[in-house]
């Protein structure tokens, strides 16, 4: 998996266009990462939806969710923290990679969603563990518009809480643990409430 590990305020990109470059975390936010095998099994499931799609990462962090998806060729990523100092690095990083006009948010993510929706193709919702977010946040996702007729959702949340409450109109497609992390991969229906081939 990862080569030798890097200094604990820097993440490896794992595969793609930036594979083994640095992302560096803002100093003093309070930011979990994604651990790398997480992160490597987790874009291992998206391999076949990543290349062309519109992705969010709500909650975003370091940004490590929304940058490993660039570099797997999605078309866009859409990063949204309120944190200032997080969204800061983001942008700089993404500046580093060339990326031109990296779309960010300093935004709280329930009131993000309660703005002017447009649709994803692929969202990572990975909230501070405790927080009580992730049932709100899918909820918003699927009445506000956001999501594409079949978008994937990734979840994160601590491996002792159950399996995270999910709108009707999603289905588990994946469900993980690794240490004290559990994270599943949804999927939501169509419209007419037929599953996707």
């Amino acid at each position: 998996l990862p080569d030798r590990p890097g200094p604990a305020n820097e993440l490896r990109i794992i595969s793609g266009e930036w594979r083994g470059r640095r992302l560096k975390l803002a100093p003093g936010a309070p930011i979990r990462p994604t651990p790398d095998r997480v992160r490597e099994t987790l874009f291992n499931w998206l391999q076949p939806a990543i290349r062309g799609a519109r992705c969010l990462d709500l909650f975003a962090g370091s940004g490590a969710l929304g940058v490993e998806a660039l570099s797997r060729g999605a078309r866009e990523a859409v990063f949204v923290d309120q944190d200032a100092r997080a969204i800061r690095q983001i942008r700089a990083a993404l500046e580093g990679f060339a990326v031109a006009a990296p779309v960010t948010h300093v935004a709280e993510a329930l009131a993000f969603l309660h703005g002017a929706p447009t649709a994803f193709d692929i969202v990572f919702l990975d909230p501070p563990f405790g927080s009580g977010l992730l049932a709100p946040a899918c909820a918003l996702l699927e009445t506000g518009g956001w999501l594409a007729q079949t978008a994937l959702v990734y979840l994160e949340a601590p491996r002792r809480d159950p399996p995270p409450e999910l709108p009707a109109t999603w289905h588990l497609l994946k469900a993980k643990q690794a240490g004290e992390v559990g994270y599943y991969l949804a999927e939501r229906r169509r419209a007419d409430g037929q599953e996707p081939q």
